[in-house]
């Protein structure tokens, strides 16, 4: 997701190539059946076979594109760099957080955790949402053991790992990219601080109210003390050097080196430096943070089996996206931006999805993605040549908050979404299924914030 090798045509493949057949878009369309199904009604054979079912899958797409399309080869070269990029930052983190034992000496009740939920909130913009999700979902299970209900976990989805990584480049891989291209570092914090406001502050508001109703907590001894006793600290070192890693980009230093380039490989400097990571991180972990999070490789297994499926199976339709998306910009409003870049990142890699709106909004304005002076303008704000009194900013404003917020309506809308679950699984608390997940908890939770949002900001 944070590899910058071929962002500067990525969005734009579809306008000088053939586009796959739209049967292509079906392997997808499966495979995203299939997890929303196998967990439910044929269990064992998905708990067997889902690393099968999903290379598989990801397979027929990628022996199509190999042999039968005319760019094939570059776009297969060009999602295999993503999905490397993708599975050493999400390794790294899960594992480095794996070796950082929290304890809370409080017991849940709702104020401790809607206190947990916003600091998880404002830390995502620091370590990005899959760091702040390992390195709290744990705790915050722990404290809650013996009340957590299925709507504990989700909420610690909506907000720690997707909606409350909005505010900086750091926090969610499309607003990197966006960096990456050129959009100013704090125009995110600056534009979107009050939409991200008013929907964490409703979400954890609505938590609380829940979580009021939940039952008093269990009275243990020993952990009213109400401190916060931290084991394995010097894997923060860890955390801080892959932070530092997501910057080494050609993109944001000038004249850093880059290995696809230069060797033509399908990983860079940076991933080199976060697969280093887990490993030493993972040898010199303190073995009583490991026991006490009961650490193993399940979660990250499955998460990367599934996403490479996810990431070969959707090339079709991110280009077919695309195509749609660059064709018809024009008649597009900030309206139509916001719901259908929203819609699609719930499903879709929110990275991509980002970048091909980002292109079909620049060409609305007459400008190019490949230019970071056109997208510099851009954010500032351009004046519609259609309609005067809409500034570009406002299109950046709607893409932006659209493609990070509405990841939290599926499984699969961000990558931490399906580790969290995971987590929660294997403690045996209460997960929804896939299906449960969407029409209990993100249908008629999250579909009423985000039409506030819209009406307040979009509504034009």
């Amino acid at each position: 997701m944070l590899s910058a090798a071929g962002i500067q045509d990525a969005p734009l493949l579809h306008t000088a190539h053939q586009l796959p057949p739209l049967w292509l878009v079906v392997p997808f369309m499966l495979l995203l059946i299939m997890i929303a199904t196998g967990p439910l009604f044929y269990h064992r054979f998905w708990e067997r076979h889902y690393q099968k079912v999903a290379t598989g899958l990801g397979g027929v797409v990628a022996v199509y594109y190999g042999f039968l399309m005319e760019h094939g080869q570059h776009a297969l070269t060009h999602t295999l760099e993503e999905c490397l990029a993708f599975i050493a930052l999400i390794s790294s983190l899960f594992v480095v957080s794996g070796g950082i034992l929290i304890r809370i000496e409080r017991r849940g009740q709702p104020i401790v955790n809607g206190l947990l939920l916003l600091f998880g909130a404002v830390l995502s913009n620091l370590i990005g949402t899959t760091g702040a999700s390992m390195l709290l979902i744990r705790p915050f299970m722990r404290i809650n053991e013996g009340r957590l209900k299925a709507f504990h976990n989700v909420f610690f989805i909506f907000i720690v790992s997707n909606i409350g990584g909005g505010l900086t480049p750091i926090g969610d891989p499309p607003l990197f990219l966006g960096f990456l291209k050129g959009v100013p570092f704090f125009w995110v914090l600056s534009k979107v601080w009050l939409p991200w406001t008013v929907t964490i502050a409703g979400l954890v508001a609505l938590f609380m109210l829940l979580d009021a109703k939940a039952g008093d907590p269990v009275k243990s001894a020993g952990e009213q003390g109400g401190g916060i006793r931290i084991t394995g600290g010097k894997n923060f070192l860890y955390l801080a050097v892959i932070i530092l890693a997501v910057f080494l980009d050609p993109a944001v230093i000038s004249g850093f080196p880059s290995l696809q380039k230069l060797f033509h490989l399908p990983f860079g400097i940076r991933e080199l430096i976060l697969f280093a990571v887990s490993v030493a991180a993972y040898k010199t972990a303190d073995h009583q943070a490991l026991k006490g999070n009961e650490f193993n490789f399940e979660p990250i297994k499955e998460v990367a089996f599934l996403f490479i499926g996810i990431f070969a199976t959707m090339i079709p339709a991110l280009e077919l996206i695309g195509a749609y998306a660059a064709v018809h910009a024009g008649d597009f409003s900030v309206t139509v931006f916001y719901w259908m870049t929203g819609a699609l990142s719930g499903v879709l890699d929110n990275a991509p999805t980002y970048l091909n709106f980002l292109a079909g909004a620049l060409g609305k304005f007459g400008l190019d993605i490949g230019s970071s002076a056109d997208i510099r303008s851009f954010a500032a704000g351009v004046a519609s040549p259609v309609q005067g009194d809409v500034s570009s900013g406002i299109y950046l404003m709607a893409i932006s908050i659209a493609s990070v917020f509405f990841g939290a309506m599926t499984y699969i809308g961000n990558a931490p979404n399906f580790m969290v679950k995971n987590i929660a699984a294997q403690a045996e608390v209460d997960v929804p299924d896939f299906l449960e997940y969407i029409f209990k908890y993100s249908f008629p939770v999250l579909i009423p914030f985000f039409a506030v949002i819209w009406f307040l900001f979009f509504n034009h």
